[in-house]
Order: C-alpha cells, then structure tokens, then sequence
C-alpha cells in the first residue's frame, strides 16, 4: 500500500502545480464505501469556487486546505493514487494508471478541474482509500490518533531510545503501529530494519544503544533517499531489500545474500538471516517462525494485498474488534452462553461426533429440562 514516501510525492505535485488556483468543476464518483460520510453532489457543490491555500500531510493521509472549510481528506488505502494530468506524479505499482487509459480514469473517485486547466483525479483500484469532508481534519480520526509524523516530526534520538524501552514488542511491529511512528508501512518498516542490521523479531527494549542510534539514523536516511526520486521505485537504489522482497523464496537476494521471508506483526516480513540476526536471551530462543514456502509470484503478490488488506482494517477507527470468544465462532458461544443460562454444560463436539450430533444433543437436553424430564445422570443422583 502508499506509505509516506508516495503520499508525500502526492503532496508536494499538488503544492508545486495546483496552490493558489480556483476550483471550477468537481465530480465525485457515487461509491459510499470510498466517499465517507458525504454525498457526491455536496462534496462537489462545497468544493467548486474554493481556492486551494495548502497541501497537507500526516503519515499516510493528505489532505487540501482550502480558503474556507471543509476540506477534502485522502487516505490511500491499498491502491489510492493523486494523479495530475501532464505532470509525472510518482506511481504505486499497483496503483498506476496506464496513460493510455481514458481521462479521468475509471477508477476515478474525486476528479477536480482547477481555473487554469488543470486537471487532477484521486483514484483507487481497490476500493480501501477513504474520501472525507472535514472541518478540521487534524482534530478527528484517523488523523488525531496517529503518532508523530516519520518525516516532519522525528523523534530526537534520546527520546528515541527512551521510548523503545518501554517497548516489550517486536520491533518491526511496532513500527508498524501509526499510533506510534505515522507513515511506516511495510515495505519502508522491511528496508530501514535492513539496513540497520536490525532483526523483525528482536523485541525493541532489548535494542542496543548502537542499533537504536542505527534504526533512527536509517529511518530518516530511507525516506528521504526514497523522496530524492520522487518515490519512483525504479530509482531506488540497487542494494535496497525493497527490489527482492517479492520474489520466491529462495529466489529472493540482495548483494548476493539470501532474503528468507517471515510473518511479524501480521505481515509478510523479509530480511536477511546473516546480517540479522537475533541478539542477546532472543539469539538462544526459538522464537522465529517458519519461513515462508514457494509461491508463484501471483500468490506473493496475494499475500501481500490480503496483509494490506489487514493492515488498512487496524488502521481504520471505524473498523470494529471481533466479538467472538477465543474459544471459537459467534454461533458456537451463543450454543455455551445458551446452555449456561440453562444451568446446564454446554455440549462440546467430540472426535467421531459431527457438529449436527452434538447440536442434536444440546436440543434434545434443552427439551429434557423443559419438560421436567431428568436426564440419566441426573435419575441415578435421585435413586441415591
């Protein structure tokens, strides 16, 4: 999915072509499960004769200060993607829109026609980025429950190291989380821990005093290496993991080092076992999960969407927490909570039992109690 470095490419071709100028016409694709909590036509009407002032960012969301609010916030999901037509905006691999295709694309969301000509487009392929009308972005999720901006607000290193102290989780989930660090997502997370020599699972608090100087130097020196090019991929340079982290295990190299692949924190995770290793009580644990098997490049790619997928589901506010118990489906506890209101055990399915026996059997002890029947246990305790 974008992580900073795209959405600040995004950012800065609005405020280099698009600043100062009026909006004269707006369309707004009818999708309410991407235009949130406004419709088409007023988002439309509210931004047509609004002159764009600023474009803002934070993490991974960007958003257009306008002379008056509202103002249109971006968050890109999976595939969203700022395009201006006629200048070359970075693309996301799986955002990228063909020049070829038709203008504004068909994946269009927010289309906007500025007072010189300009013409620029939100789109998004998949459907996970979110469009919303605010007053003040800034005050209301996403946006006020993410940590301080990678970029724009780093930590000093002292605050850095203080703060991975306290942290009694795996680094590369941690920097996962955007309530802590904003803006890293997985591929950046893989890349800085890369080159810091910094294994994903090594727990943060364990970190030397040299890795988190290492990992807080690497943050900034990646992201800004990547906004060098403009978050153009392709211009990466050569000995970034970033380049074989897709590949089939066992295929996947960088300067001839082998890449093995592992889940951290709910995502596909690539690093190198001989520059990252596991360190200090960790290095004698075995607490590495089994590397990833061979896939076709298709199904990596899958993974790597389905992780996204899971990844933009945390992130977003309105997403809710399972209710269902640990100990299995939503229709198995309503059976226990069922039962114990009974004043009864609930039946559990056994080896050789199929799940309609056993709720057969829930049925006909239900019966049993209702009818005043007593069950065979139940008459043996009586005769007693």
């Amino acid at each position: 999915m974008p992580e900073l470095p795209e959405v600040e490419a995004a950012r800065r071709a609005i405020e280099e072509h698009c600043l100062g100028k009026k909006i004269t016409r707006c369309s707004a694709a009818a999708d309410p499960k991407v235009i949130d909590g406004v419709s088409p036509s007023d988002l439309e009407s509210s931004l047509v004769g609004k002159t764009i002032l600023a474009a803002l960012r934070k993490g991974k969301n960007l958003w257009l200060r306008l002379d008056s609010p509202p103002f249109p916030t971006f968050q890109f999901g999976m595939t969203g993607a700022i395009y201006i037509k006629g200048v070359a905006v970075t693309k996301y691999k799986r955002s990228a829109v063909s020049s070829t295709d038709e203008w504004p694309s068909k994946y269009s969301k927010v289309f906007i026609e500025l007072d010189d000509g300009l013409e620029l487009s939100f789109t998004d392929k998949r459907r996970f980025a979110k469009v919303r009308f605010l007053e003040d972005p800034e005050s209301v999720p996403p946006i006020s429950e993410l940590g301080p901006d990678a970029l724009n607000e780093p930590m000093q290193i002292n605050e850095f190291m203080d703060s991975l102290s306290k942290k009694k989780i795996a680094i590369k989930a941690l920097l996962l989380d955007q309530s802590y660090i904003s803006g890293i997502g997985n591929w950046v997370a893989d890349e800085v821990l890369y080159q810091a020599r910094i294994h994903p699972l090594q727990i943060a608090s364990s970190l030397s005093r040299e890795s988190c100087e290492s990992l807080h130097r690497c943050i900034k020196e990646v992201i800004e290496k990547a906004l060098e090019v403009g978050a153009d991929s392709n211009q990466f340079p050569e000995n970034w993991i970033f380049h074989s982290r897709e590949k089939k295990p066992g295929k996947a190299f960088v300067d001839g080092k082998k890449i093995d692949f592992i889940t951290v924190g709910g995502r596909t995770s690539a690093y190198v076992p001989e520059l990252q290793k596991l360190k200090g009580n960790q290095s004698k644990k075995v607490t590495q999960s089994k590397p990833r098997k061979a896939k076709s490049n298709k199904n990596n790619h899958d993974q790597e969407e389905s992780d996204s997928e899971e990844e933009e589901s945390k992130e977003d506010p309105k997403s809710k927490k399972s209710e269902t118990a640990p100990g299995g489906t939503k229709k198995r506890q309503k059976k226990i909570n069922d039962a114990d209101d009974n004043g009864e055990k609930p039946q559990k399915p056994t080896k050789g039992r199929t799940k309609k026996q056993a709720d057969m059997a829930v049925n006909s002890s239900n019966k049993r109690i209702k009818s005043g029947q007593a069950s065979a246990p139940q008459k043996k305790k009586a005769r007693k």
